[in-house]
């Protein structure tokens, strides 16, 4: 027994010994990054010249994280107004077409992020439709005009979008079979209440948003389960930085941006913080695979 237990401890020191620590495998990875605006960063400085159309900032997330775990190659095709159909047809854009985002994946691709889903149930028609320049009794709530026969149809989309995503994992996977794929949700784009007329949504139609996006990025956290993902919660981290935030710290522009970014999208302050949630997500992934392999010894 004492002989057997100097025997693992021994193969084990081995394997930690030769097993790459974990900033090493992260740095070898081939990173691609899939995904809509909340992942490109439109507007955001500076604009990527190739597929300008996709209003593509080479200081989005994808591109920070690729910077901080030194990626080896790093594809990043996540273009504006992206639907998951665009993973696998050419997406029209202002400026032309673009190829389907899933033809930047290949059997070497080691790692993915996947920001999809808010334009298949129009998100950021949703939040501009709920804008109101005037409270009631003059001007419209917005919530109500989501609800048909009793059902919110906001949410039938959101659950209409599940088996997409399951699909839409598998084929990523079939494509990219070596890479840890991480499903990354959306970020809080209304507080508790709102905060009427500085971010001109009335309370009940930022009460309606917040619950319905609570919903979704729920909805991308259980998909991601099903589908064997793992899920990067941006929720969560982005209380407190939302639209209604100070300039300097809010991670998402209102309808008026004051600083460089789409209306109801990520600043270059939110793309950095973003970076930090993603880059330490990865690093983990990486630090726990290194780990069992030694403990699997």
């Amino acid at each position: 027994m004492v002989r057997r237990m100097f025997t693992m401890l021994a193969a084990a020191a081995l394997v930690a010994a030769l097993a790459p620590p974990a900033h090493a495998a992260v740095q070898g990875e081939v990173y691609v990054a899939l995904g809509d605006s909340a992942a490109s960063g439109p507007l955001v400085p500076n604009q990527v010249v190739p597929d300008l159309g996709c209003w593509r900032s080479d200081h989005n997330y994808a591109h920070l994280t690729a910077q901080a775990i030194g990626a080896r190659t790093f594809r990043d095709v996540t273009c504006s107004g992206a639907k998951t159909k665009d993973m696998y047809e050419s997406q029209g854009t202002d400026l032309g077409s673009v190829a389907p985002q899933l033809n930047a994946l290949s059997q070497d691709t080691t790692l993915v992020t996947v920001q999809i889903g808010a334009n298949d149930v129009g998100l950021t028609g949703f939040i501009e439709d709920c804008l109101n320049l005037l409270p009631p009794p003059v001007g419209d709530a917005c919530n109500d005009d989501y609800i048909e026969n009793g059902q919110d149809t906001w949410r039938l989309k959101t659950d209409a979008l599940r088996p997409k995503l399951v699909t839409l994992a598998a084929d990523i996977r079939a494509r990219a079979p070596q890479a840890r794929i991480f499903l990354v949700g959306y970020a809080t784009y209304a507080p508790p209440n709102g905060c009427y007329p500085r971010v001109p949504i009335i309370r009940a139609d930022a009460n309606y948003i917040r619950a319905t996006l609570m919903y979704f990025n729920r909805m991308l956290a259980e998909q991601a389960a099903a589908a064997g993902l793992r899920f990067i919660d941006l929720q969560t981290p982005s209380v407190g930085h939302d639209p209604c935030a100070a300039p300097g710290v809010r991670w998402i522009e209102p309808y008026v941006p004051a600083a460089p970014a789409a209306p109801f999208h990520p600043n270059a302050l939110g793309m950095r913080n973003f970076a930090t949630v993603v880059t330490a997500a990865v690093t983990a992934a990486v630090t726990a695979a290194v780990t069992a392999a030694v403990t699997a010894v």
